[in-house]
């Protein structure tokens, strides 16, 4: 093992192109630049770019960077370095969910973050080679736009039977023992397998904590051979250029689309027979309530990642998918904004908006594709009443103040967010169908 100084980046580079090149290698000596001080400094700036509430020791970046960033990594290589480095445990944050139910997050220390960042680092360029085209969540130069257009252009080439897949509590009931053998057959480093259980056994007996930065990779990891049997599902069935079933999955929200036909009847079967195959391997099991078969030449429709899709007829009479924001998704975020014109009722009218147009703006920007221009316009109209009423009621009045303000004034004027363009995607023309 050499330990000539090279940059992070040519590192990741050279690890990425030799496990593209060999699917049966398995790495070794990773420890060394998971412990370099390059790596850790790397990872220190990706999480704090990510901010975040701290963990269970309390500890801020403010009082890190008070005490010096150098001296906090020169402490952290030192502990990893003489292999005394114990993560602490996780914070437990319950965030609300619909329903009344909740979703429990787990808030690892900073010192932990970072450490799991740097781990990411090393590994990711390993699993990134053997991750499949029908997986896009958090995974580099990968978005959810990318996969919701995957799936809109599987709708217009005519594969309107969905397989709506909702995996009952994933984060929560990963196996520690499979994904340390997932892990293993790509990594033959006991340091690196030693350090990944020690951070693994801090969330519990099963499962990946939601807020740590090794999740995503390690979630990702785990489904890579249900995604591997979708593969071997779309090449096997391939007739030509076209393919008769295609998935696109992001973390654990995974659709299958099957062809229209009937004699595909029993591919239909077959995908969603061996999906419950591959999950039961991993001790995984489908919400039976919320997983559902969709036909949407029947006019059904189904969910993933926010949006809402229905198959549609054109103005010219072809058909299409047409692609929207999810109701709920809107309501939430109204109700968001309402909590907001509560709290600043009494407030100036520009602390009001410095508050919403961030929540507006993050919004917008992730559901300006696709056919959102009506929930756009609702939206839009809603906010500019709520500030107008905002307005009003500061002189004493009633009434919106149509007359007394236009709405030009309320973006340029007062800096109200209004940028609710929405970007369109170039779709091809649906397969034919009678």
């Amino acid at each position: 093992m050499t330990t000539t100084p090279v940059s992070l980046q040519d590192l990741r580079r050279r690890i990425y192109v030799t496990a593209k090149a060999d699917k049966t290698k398995r790495f070794w000596g990773l420890y060394v630049h998971v412990v370099k001080r390059e790596t850790l400094k790397t990872a220190y700036a990706l999480v704090k770019r990510n901010n975040g509430a701290p963990g269970i020791d309390g500890v801020t970046f403010a009082a890190i960077e008070a005490a010096g960033v150098e001296v906090f990594l020169a402490q952290l290589q030192d502990e990893l370095v003489a292999r005394t480095y114990r993560p602490l445990r996780n914070r437990r944050v319950e965030i609300p969910k619909r329903g009344g139910k909740v979703r429990v997050l787990g808030i690892p220390a900073l010192r932990d973050r970072v450490v799991q960042g740097a781990l990411k680092l090393i590994l990711e360029p390993i699993f990134e080679a053997d991750f499949c085209n029908g997986s896009y969540g958090y995974r580099p130069r990968r978005t959810a736009h990318e996969a919701v257009a995957r799936v809109d252009k599987d709708i217009v080439e005519g594969k309107t039977r969905v397989i709506d897949v909702d995996l009952a509590a994933y984060f929560d009931t990963v196996r520690h023992d499979l994904l340390l053998g997932k892990v293993a057959r790509r990594v033959q480093d006991s340091e690196i397998l030693h350090l990944l259980k020690l951070m693994l056994k801090a969330s519990g007996k099963r499962g990946v904590p939601q807020g740590g930065v090794l999740s995503p990779l390690l979630a990702n990891i785990y489904l890579t051979e249900v995604d591997a049997m979708l593969e071997r599902a779309i090449r096997v069935t391939r007739e030509g250029a076209y393919t008769r079933v295609e998935y696109a999955r992001y973390a654990d929200d995974l659709v299958i689309l099957v062809d229209w036909h009937r004699r595909h009847d029993w591919l239909l079967r077959a995908v969603h027979r061996r999906l419950r195959e591959e999950l039961a391997k991993l001790d995984l099991r489908l919400n039976e309530e919320k997983s559902r078969l969709a036909d949407l030449r029947q006019g059904e429709t189904f969910g993933f990642l926010g949006f809402d899709f229905r198959r549609v007829r054109s103005l010219r009479g072809v058909w299409r998918a047409q692609v929207t924001p999810k109701l709920t998704q809107r309501t939430a975020l109204l109700g968001k904004l309402r909590e907001v014109f509560r709290r600043y009722q009494s407030q100036p009218v520009d602390r009001m908006i410095a508050e919403i147009n961030p929540i507006l703006r993050g919004w917008a920007n992730y559901f300006r594709i696709g056919n959102a221009r009506r929930c756009f316009a609702f939206v839009r109209q809603w906010v500019e009443q709520r500030v107008r009423r905002h307005l009003m009621r500061a002189r004493g009045r009633n009434g919106f103040g149509w007359k007394r303000w236009s709405t030009a004034w309320l973006h340029e004027r007062l800096g109200l967010f209004g940028d609710y363009r929405v970007r369109y995607w170039v779709a091809p023309e649906s397969a034919p169908s009678p």
